[in-house]
């Protein structure tokens, strides 16, 4: 029984320690801060929700712009080629 008494005691004291520290930082209107509080960091996760998904699309972007103008690059240039022996032509008189 005494780990079971000392284990309630340490989160008594815990307890005890964050309510006097929120006192300290928010005073009378502790219980609305913890709200914004809340508030600003699911902004904050939107926030860096959207900075990720601008980054994948302008990698996305990049990487198919580099290709298309690999592709630019890499098209075959037309070239002359003969199939056999090339016959003199008859010269005229």
């Amino acid at each position: 029984m005494s780990g079971n008494y000392g284990t309630q005691v340490i989160e008594s004291v815990a307890v005890r320690r964050r309510r006097l520290r929120e006192a300290w930082l928010f005073g009378a209107e502790r219980a609305r801060n913890t709200l914004t509080e809340q508030t600003g960091k699911v902004f904050a996760s939107v926030m860096i929700g959207a900075v990720a998904c601008a980054g994948c699309a302008g990698v996305s972007y990049f990487k198919t712009s580099m290709a298309k103008e690999n592709e630019k690059n890499q098209q075959p240039v037309p070239t002359a080629t003969t199939s056999g022996p090339v016959s003199p032509s008859p010269s005229q008189k």
